[in-house]
């Protein structure tokens, strides 16, 4: 083999080996990759939070650092005291009506209409507070850690548990 031939050959061994290198790298990075995650609805653990209201862990940890998703479910006229967040929290409304309302006190008159499909963007340190109307599920998103500071502690209604909840008649 001439010099010539040689020097082709080894450019061209050269390349086919640089190639395979960056494919296998590429190979790799995609094995590497998360794999996308369905979350089904049936699938969610739901605690009470307060009376009436319910939250479920979607995706995340909201008392982590970094993203989360989590959903509220509220039963009809169950109420969520006035409160705030140290984080911005971005609501949508799943199912049912949301009433929403801002200040320190829950005040029905400040309430306004949140229907399926609409969102609102709450700035953290925001007080606020809200209401179901019919059974509602919203979705709450946003960065952690997530923390429901209460501005009047007295006034949140404790979610009934086996000991307190009203005998069912038989």
């Amino acid at each position: 083999m001439d010099k010539n031939k040689l020097i082709l050959f080894c450019t061209a061994l050269s390349a086919f080996l640089l190639l395979a290198t960056v494919a296998n790298s590429q190979d790799k990075k995609e094995a590497a990759a998360p794999a996308h995650k369905i979350v089904h609805f049936g699938d969610l653990k739901w605690t009470p939070i307060v009376k009436g209201v319910e939250v479920a862990t979607v995706s995340g940890d909201s008392n982590a650092e970094g993203p989360f998703v989590i959903r509220l479910r509220c039963t009809d006229g169950a109420k969520i005291p006035a409160h705030w967040h140290p984080t911005d929290e971005y609501v949508t409304v799943l199912k049912g009506t949301l009433l929403v309302g801002a200040g320190d006190n829950f005040d029905e008159a400040k309430l306004q209409t949140m229907n399926v499909g609409n969102f609102i963007a709450l700035p953290k340190e925001m007080r606020h507070f809200a209401m179901g109307k019919g059974e509602t599920i919203v979705q709450v998103h946003g960065a952690g850690p997530f923390k429901i500071n209460w501005v009047n502690p007295a006034e949140v209604q404790q979610p009934d548990t086996p000991a307190t909840a009203a005998p069912t008649k038989p």
